[in-house]
């Protein structure tokens, strides 16, 4: 099903945040996409730059050869693949398919194995770098799975991302991602407290921001996300709904592990009580919201 100078019948199904600007990224790279969302709407953007609209991801992975997945979370992902009119039972032998949503190590275990019964090679792919790295193509995959699959995935996991890491066996990318995400929730969560303690003693929170850049507290996610905290803005550039979703994730590997996550646990109260009370979709970085209400 490949088409001339190397350019791939690709399937992407799940264009929220993430998903819009990666298949955007694919055509301006001269892949042929189709696509489907729960929400047709959201696909104009990508019709409108030529991207076909599918009427059920099974449609979508009938018409592919190399099929990406960008969903919410597990139950969403098992709707669409297994669903009615669901994307497993049309994927084709010699195919690949490479999920890119946050999921328990488990699912990415149990989809690779109704992968492999049909002859189709899978990838847990998820990212990382926000929606603004999706839409510059400088994204970071965290991979489980086979190394020659990647290989013959690299072409076009190049056009959405910067890095990848290969981790190890299906589930491996999974695992490392519900680690990341962990950390990146922790670090704001400790921002978020730290800047909740030095205002209450009637120090600005820019002071304490000022001085954490010029010191070993500094971190990438800190420097991007201390705006939104001190600003109390929050734009949902990777939604708290989600990073709810991925401690709990994380949580529910450690039970399965027996490793404690004490930590991990307190914060995921944290993100929950703040999830609870909001009203609309919010960054992550709205667990400051936690000490402002």
């Amino acid at each position: 099903m490949e088409s001339s100078a190397g350019r791939k019948k690709i399937g992407l199904i799940g264009l929220g945040l993430m998903g819009r600007p990666m298949g955007m990224n694919l055509i301006k790279a001269g892949h042929s996409l189709t696509v489907w969302n729960r929400t047709a709407s959201r696909a104009d953007e990508l019709v409108a730059a030529g991207a076909k609209l599918a009427k059920s991801p099974q449609e979508v992975a009938a018409a592919s050869d190399f099929l990406l997945t960008m969903v919410s979370d597990p139950p969403a992902l098992e709707e669409v693949l297994w669903g009615s009119n669901g994307a497993m039972q049309a994927l084709e032998h010699g195919s690949i398919y490479v999920d890119s949503s946050t999921i328990s190590p488990s699912l990415a275990r149990k989809i690779a194995a109704a992968c492999a019964e049909r002859g189709v090679r899978f990838l847990d792919a998820p990212v990382t770098g926000g929606d603004w790295g999706a839409k510059k193509g400088e994204l970071l995959f965290m991979i489980g799975g086979d190394a020659d699959t990647l290989k013959e995935a690299e072409p076009i996991l190049g056009v959405m991302g910067k890095k990848w890491f290969h981790l190890g066996p299906n589930g491996a990318g999974q695992t490392v991602k519900l680690a990341m995400n962990l950390i990146l929730a922790l670090q704001v969560d400790a921002l978020a407290e730290a800047l909740a303690l030095v205002t209450r003693a009637g120090i600005q929170g820019e002071k304490l921001v000022e001085v954490m850049q010029s010191s070993m507290a500094r971190s990438g996610v800190l420097d991007v996300k201390a705006p939104n905290l001190l600003k109390g803005e929050y734009v949902p550039s990777f939604p708290l709904r989600l990073m709810h979703k991925d401690l709990g994730l994380a949580l529910d590997l450690a039970n399965q592990l027996g490793v404690a996550l004490p930590a991990t646990a307190a914060a995921r109260e944290t993100y929950n009580y703040v999830k609870g009370a909001a009203k609309e979709d919010l960054d992550y970085s709205a667990v400051m919201r936690f000490w402002k209400s």
